[in-house]
């Protein structure tokens, strides 16, 4: 495998034309095209391509249009594809392998363009004495960034290749592009790449004022919303949705668990409205997940019924482009629009209520408290308990995670990473458990309206077939609960969290 540089940046003294030339003069030079385009560089939202060192680009102009994706450190192309328009998501390509690659990477999020450069690209061949091609040349001329050299070695040549490797940094002094051209587009722009997360990341200081730790956790969670809320209206993708309840929830958890800080009436506020923002966008997320889901609804069931299934897809759409209409009316409603202007203009000109308090010993309280809440009610379910006792469960345990992500920054890392992952290795088979119930009760009511619309016998065959598959997991997941709440209640991990949050638990 060559493991050489293969994308260079040319140094401000050294010329595209110099460059040719004086590799002209030591090798085999042959010219094979010039023209301008226009190079689109996509991901999703959360970059999760260039999380995976991968870039996805579409080179476009009057001779070709080709879609792209590429070895983000070193340029290297790894597939190719003529295509006139980028896949908005990966089931759209054709491509077996692209498809495969970006569907593994990408799940359900949508590729959305990143930013737009346009270039004059010059390809060039270097020929050996048999006036055979060893190594191909790309020369990315930018207006506004220094020009890059791609090579591209011929199979089997790549001795020429280091040869020509070290001409090009030793006597020419070309560097190795140690980040691609897509760094320095966004940077003239006030950006940087990988600029969302869905996880919740902020820095606090142990001996930080409460009042000012609590709200910059409020407007880190309100500019996550924020950022989350076009892709909302718009539909991008399904997960645009996702991340703004998420960010929706643990501005509830947060306003329900600092209200000590904010002034009451702010504080009713602000938890009336986030309140009706986790209403309000419930039955949209509901629908998404049962979309996506659909085909794994299918596959659980014998092949012959599986078509039969068809028709509570249409239903799913059409109630979904309802709710996502219903929900876009809502996010640019006046009360929407309003209640976050003046909650953002709160956090930044109003001090929350003054506290001389350092913010770890209140992280201290509300984590350890937090956590006596889910041992005691842990406990107290058995077998034959009431389903609401474990969705109440559920609750907590969310209020939990969200106030250990909150001050992970406080705490050593590798002790909070052991506690989170635990943690929600507990809540997924409670996550399962209300999911299956309510996937349950959803489906009959759905094939209650089909069988009023005259939709044929075999569906219903089909949705009492899926039911019943959903009602199988729910137990299973109701059988799991004990072991996945003695992993989460045991010993070792009932001495983290005293070790971490007992010693310096103090009231507020």
């Amino acid at each position: 495998m060559l493991t050489i540089p293969l994308y260079f940046e040319l140094p401000n003294n050294l010329t595209a034309k110099k460059l040719i030339d004086k590799l002209g003069k030591k090798y085999s030079l042959h010219f094979i095209s010039q023209h301008y385009t226009f190079k689109t560089f996509y991901d999703c939202f959360d970059w999760r391509l260039y999380q995976a060192d991968l870039l996805c680009e579409l080179q476009q102009s009057q001779h070709e249009s080709v879609l792209r994706l590429q070895q983000r450190k070193t340029g290297k192309s790894i597939i190719e594809l003529a295509m006139d328009n980028a896949p908005v998501f990966a089931n759209d390509i054709t491509d077996k392998p692209l498809r495969r690659q970006l569907a593994a990477l990408l799940e359900m999020r949508a590729l959305l363009p990143i930013t737009t450069l346009d270039f004059q690209v010059s390809r060039w061949v270097i020929l050996n004495k048999k006036n055979q091609p060893v190594l191909h040349l790309r020369l990315e001329a930018y207006s506004e960034f220094k020009q890059r050299l791609l090579l591209e070695p011929v199979p089997r040549y790549g001795k020429i290749a280091k040869e020509i490797v070290n001409f090009l940094t030793q006597s020419l002094a070309l560097t190795p592009a140690n980040q691609p051209v897509l760094v320095s587009a966004l940077k003239s722009q006030g950006r940087k790449p990988a600029d969302y997360s869905s996880k919740f990341a902020l820095s606090l200081e142990p001996s930080q004022s409460a009042d000012k730790a609590i709200r910059t956790i409020f407007k880190q969670l309100l500019l996550a919303i924020k950022r989350n809320e076009p892709g909302t209206i718009d539909a991008l993708d399904s997960e645009f949705l996702h991340d703004f309840r998420v960010a929706v929830r643990r501005m509830r958890t947060a306003l329900g668990q600092f209200k000590a800080l904010l002034p009451k009436k702010i504080g009713n506020q602000q938890r009336e409205f986030f309140a009706w923002l986790g209403q309000i966008t419930s039955t949209p997320r509901d629908l998404d997940v049962y979309l996506l889901n659909f085909p794994a609804y299918q596959a659980s069931l014998p092949k012959k019924i599986r078509p039969a299934l068809a028709p509570l897809q249409v239903l799913l759409k059409q109630k979904q482009g309802v709710a996502q209409k219903e929900l876009a009316q809502n996010l640019t409603s006046p009360h929407y629009l309003s209640q976050m202007i003046a909650w953002e203009d709160y956090l930044a000109q109003s001090k929350l209520t003054p506290s001389a308090k350092p913010i770890k010993p209140l992280a201290d309280k509300k984590i350890w408290c937090t956590f006596q809440q889910v041992l005691g009610k842990g406990q107290k379910i058995t077998a034959s308990s009431d389903p609401v006792l474990l969705h109440d469960l559920r609750k907590t345990c969310k209020k939990l995670r969200y106030l250990l992500e909150f001050f992970q920054s406080l705490y050593p890392v590798g002790d909070m990473k052991i506690l989170i992952a635990t943690l929600k290795g507990f809540q997924e088979v409670l996550g399962d458990f209300q999911d299956y119930e309510v996937q349950e009760l959803t489906l009959r009511d759905f094939s209650q309206q089909m069988r009023e619309e005259g939709v044929a016998e075999a569906t219903f065959i089909a949705m009492e077939t899926l039911i019943a598959k959903l009602e199988t997991k729910r137990c299973q997941a109701r059988a799991d609960f004990a072991g996945r709440f003695a992993d989460f209640s045991a010993e070792d991990k009932q001495k983290m969290f005293t070790t971490l949050f007992a010693g310096n638990s103090v009231a507020e």
